[in-house]
């Protein structure tokens, strides 16, 4: 179904959510006509957040607004939908649009595999009434259940829309880009030289599969890193559990800009625990790049101030390579928490790939190479 198409069947004016690649047709659209438009466009930093912001679109105007998000991101809507939509609660109407990674039978990453199992239940679970939008799906017949819908609506309740792989499209071509120079996978190969044999975890994305390629390429094997390869803003706080119950190392987080905004709380609770041992970097290229590159908050947002005020006792900014080593070896001889915000371009090889070993793998290894420092 063309975006256009359902878009318009939809009827809404205002759309809030979290970017996801399977809804890639659906976020290059909004970005071409609406931008970052208060009136009509937010990117929310995590699915929660836009549910709220929704539901203050929904109580200020009457009208009902549309929440995109993966199907990852159901977790993070389900205190929202129960405390706050619910028709026991306050009765917000919204429409939910999810991309549904991981459908049992379709080929998909690890992480996505039992999320995509319980993605009906789910809805099911929270009483939202959902419909299957597939590559066969006419206008008339999303018509017709958004028709259905419309009672639902108007009794306060939240309905969804299930996308499945490839049901969208949309011709339009909407590059994203950015001022930065530095590339990650660059990035990433000064890292693991500092780091040496320190032990890395590393965000969910193209941030991993670049570290994965990086050790491969050098013959380092994979035991030293942790791949977070779901949920997305929480690397850090692993790397603090570590860091706390691992003082004697250096431990080394590879953040992403969207992924630490998603879950900007860990910051002050890792600067209240002060481990000495932790070095938090965030790469920052202002973009949800490993989901089709449309745009986060973080280029607006000083990050190097924010972790100050957040009791990071050192927080430093970089934009070029010179700037970056000499952050990466004070942090590796420092005794304290250390911050580095390492501003960078958008892209990636076309060929990148992704691990080879499975999540339960590279747990043993690492979980075996803890053991042994």
């Amino acid at each position: 179904m063309k975006v256009e198409d359902f878009v318009n069947v939809l009827g809404a004016d205002f759309f809030t959510g979290v970017p996801d690649s399977q809804l890639k047709a659906l976020c290059d659209f909004l970005m071409e006509h609406y931008g970052i438009d208060r009136a009509h466009h937010i990117i929310a930093a995590n699915e929660g957040n836009c549910t709220a912001i929704a539901a203050g679109y929904n109580l200020a105007t009457g009208k009902v607004p549309v929440v995109y998000m993966q199907n990852s991101g159901e977790g993070n809507i389900i205190n929202p939908l129960a405390s706050l939509l619910s028709d026991k609660v306050y009765a917000i109407p919204e429409i939910f649009v999810i991309g549904w990674r991981g459908e049992p039978g379709v080929k998909d990453e690890p992480q996505h595999i039992y999320q995509g199992e319980v993605t009906l239940k789910l809805l099911e679970d929270m009483k939202v009434p959902y419909y299957i939008l597939d590559k066969e799906s006419s206008v008339e017949q999303l018509q017709a259940k958004m028709q259905e819908f419309k009672s639902t609506l108007s009794q306060g309740r939240a309905v969804a829309i299930v996308v499945r792989k490839g049901s969208l499209s949309y011709t339009g071509k909407v590059q994203y880009k950015n001022s930065s120079l530095m590339k990650r996978e660059e990035i990433i190969r000064h890292v693991v030289q500092f780091s040496g044999d320190d032990p890395i975890v590393s965000t969910t994305g193209k941030t991993s599969r670049e570290l994965f390629e990086i050790r491969e390429a050098a013959g380092q094997g994979h035991a030293r890193d942790f791949l977070t390869v779901g949920s997305m803003g929480h690397s850090s706080s692993i790397a603090l559990g570590i860091a706390l119950n691992k003082p004697n190392s250096k431990i080394w987080c590879i953040d992403g800009d969207g992924a630490a905004i998603m879950h900007l709380g860990a910051m002050p609770v890792i600067a209240s625990c002060k481990p000495s041992n932790l070095v938090h970097l965030v790469i920052n290229n202002g973009a949800h790049e490993s989901v089709g590159g449309m745009p986060t908050v973080a280029s607006s947002v000083n990050l190097k101030d924010v972790a100050l005020a957040c009791g990071y006792p050192s927080a430093s900014s970089v934009s070029s390579f010179e700037e970056l080593d000499k952050e990466l070896a004070k942090a590796k001889e420092s005794k304290e928490l250390a911050f580095i915000e390492v501003k960078c371009a958008i892209g990636a090889r076309d060929d990148l790939g992704r691990p080879t070993s499975s999540p339960q793998e590279n747990k043993a290894d690492f979980m075996g190479y803890l053991s042994g420092l």
